[in-house]
C-alpha cells in the first residue's frame, strides 16, 4: 500500500512537473511571439515610410538655357521695384519655346509652359539681384520641374510608363525627350529643408514647421524643468505629510493622464482669449506643452529624488550641513540624471503632440520662417497633417519625408535621453 502510494505521488508530482513546463514554455513562447510581432509592426511601419517618403528627397529639375532679355523682362535696371515687376515668366517661356521650337498652339505652349514650376520664376530673380552684371546675359540654370512631371518621372518603370495624372501623351513626350538628352534629371531635393509651406508641392518644405518647433520646444523647456524640478523638490523634501499634500500628489497623477486636447482648450481659454497673447505663435505652443509635461517631470523628478539613498543625506547632516546644503550639493547632483532623462522625454512627447496646438490655431497656413516666439508659426505634427490631407499626390511622399524627419528627431532625442542617463549615473 505504501509502495503504491509513493508511486502514486511519485506519478503526480512528474504530472505537476510536466504541467509546469509546458506553462513555461507556453508562455516563453507568447513573448518571444510578441517581441517579434512588435519587430515586425515597427519594420513594416519604417518599411511603408521610408518607401514613401525617400522620394521627396529628390526632385526633378529641368536644364534650360535662359537669356535675360531686357525687353522680355521690361526692365533696364536692377533695383527692388524693377524687380517686383520684371516678366521673369517670360523669359522661361523663351527658353522653353527655344528649345522646343515645333510649339506653335496656344493650347501646345500652354502645355509646354507647365513643364516647369511656378516658382521657377523667383529663381531668376534671386539670380538677377544677386548679380545685376546679368541684365542681357545668358546662362544654363536647372530649374525645378512641375509637380506633375516630377510624380510622372519618378513612377516611371522599364518600359517607360509612368503614372500619368494630369500629363497628357505630348507632355509625357516632352519629358521623355528631356529624359534622354540628358536636361532632366533628379537632383537632391533642397528646397525640401530650405522652403516654408507651399500650395506647390515641388516648393513646399519643411524649415518653417521645423523651426517652430525647435521654438516651440525652447520656451517649454525653458520653463517645464526648472518649475517641474522645483515643484518635485519641495514635495519630496519640504512639503509636510498631509491630506493637501496628499491632495495635490493625486491631482498631478491624474493630469498626467488627462487628454492633450483638454491642455489645448486650457490655453485657449486662458493665453487667447483672457491674456490675449499672439495666436498661433511658439510662445503660446510652449505655454500650453508646457502645462501638459509637467506632470511628468514632476513625477520622474520625484523619483529621482526617492532613489538617493537616505545614508547620503544622514551623511551630510551628520557633517553639519543645512536642509538646503544637503539637498543641492549632494542630493540634486545625484538625482540629475533621472530628471534630465524625464525631461528630455517629456520633450519628446510634447514634439509629437498635435491636438493641443490645433486648438490655439497652430494649424494656419504659415510660408515664412519664424523669427522669434511671438511670430505666427506651425510645427511638424501639424504641418504633417495638413499635407495628408492635400489633394496632390506629391504631397504623399512629402507628408512621409515629414515623418521621417520627426522620428528621426524623437530617435536622437530619445538616444540621448539614454546616453545622459548611462554617462551620469552612478551605482551604489
Amino acid at each position: 500500500m505504501t509502495d503504491l502510494s509513493q508511486a502514486q505521488v511519485r506519478e503526480r508530482i512528474e504530472r505537476r512537473l510536466t504541467s509546469r513546463h509546458r506553462k513555461e514554455k507556453l508562455f516563453r513562447g507568447l513573448g518571444i511571439a510578441s517581441i517579434a510581432f512588435g519587430v515586425l509592426a515597427v519594420v513594416v511601419l519604417f518599411t511603408d515610410i521610408i518607401s514613401k517618403g525617400s522620394g521627396a528627397f529628390v526632385q526633378s529639375a529641368i536644364e534650360l538655357r535662359v537669356h535675360y532679355d531686357e525687353q522680355v523682362l521690361g526692365i533696364d535696371k536692377v533695383d527692388d521695384e524693377s524687380l517686383a515687376w520684371a516678366n521673369f515668366d517670360g523669359v522661361i517661356r523663351q527658353a522653353l519655346l527655344q528649345r522646343f521650337p515645333e510649339v506653335s498652339g496656344r493650347k501646345e505652349k500652354r502645355e509646354l509652359y507647365s513643364l516647369v514650376s511656378t516658382g521657377a520664376p523667383f529663381t531668376l530673380r534671386d539670380r538677377l539681384k544677386a548679380d545685376p552684371e546679368l541684365l542681357g546675359q545668358s546662362e544654363t540654370l536647372w530649374l525645378a520641374a512641375d509637380d506633375d512631371v516630377d510624380t510622372f518621372v519618378k513612377s516611371l518603370d522599364d518600359s517607360k510608363n509612368g503614372f500619368r495624372g494630369r500629363t497628357s501623351d505630348q507632355k509625357a513626350g516632352w519629358i521623355q525627350q528631356l529624359m534622354e538628352s540628358g536636361e532632366l534629371k533628379k537632383r537632391f531635393n533642397t528646397t525640401f529643408f530650405t522652403n516654408g509651406d507651399s500650395r506647390e508641392p515641388e516648393q513646399a518644405g519643411i524649415r518653417a514647421a521645423l523651426v517652430g518647433s525647435l521654438l516651440t520646444l525652447l520656451v517649454t523647456l525653458l520653463l517645464s524643468f526648472p518649475i517641474g524640478v522645483s515643484a518635485a523638490i519641495y514635495l519630496e523634501e519640504y512639503a509636510p505629510k498631509n491630506r493637501w499634500t496628499d491632495l495635490i500628489e493625486v491631482n498631478i497623477n491624474n493630469l498626467a493622464a488627462v487628454p492633450s486636447i483638454v491642455f489645448g482648450l486650457l490655453g485657449l481659454a486662458i493665453f487667447i482669449n483672457f491674456f490675449e497673447l499672439p495666436r498661433s505663435a511658439p510662445l503660446v505652443g510652449g505655454l500650453v506643452l508646457t502645462l501638459m509635461t509637467l506632470p511628468t517631470i514632476i513625477i520622474t523628478s520625484r523619483a529621482s529624488l526617492k532613489s538617493v539613498p537616505p545614508s547620503i543625506r544622514e551623511a551630510a547632516m551628520g557633517m553639519g550641513a543645512s536642509r538646503m546644503q544637503v539637498v543641492f550639493h549632494h542630493v540634486l547632483p545625484l538625482a540629475l540624471p533621472g530628471m534630465l532623462t524625464g525631461a528630455i522625454i517629456g520633450m519628446a512627447q510634447a514634439l509629437g503632440e498635435t491636438a493641443p496646438l490645433l486648438m490655439i490655431g497652430m494649424v494656419a497656413f504659415i510660408v515664412d520662417v519664424p523669427g522669434g516666439i511671438t511670430d505666427p508659426a506651425t510645427v511638424l505634427p501639424v504641418q504633417i497633417y495638413l499635407w495628408a490631407d492635400s489633394p496632390e499626390r506629391a504631397f504623399v511622399e512629402r507628408t512621409s519625408a515629414a515623418i521621417m524627419v520627426l522620428l528621426a528627431v524623437l530617435i536622437a532625442m530619445n538616444t540621448s535621453a539614454v546616453w545622459l542617463r548611462k554617462k551620469l549615473e552612478r551605482r551604489w
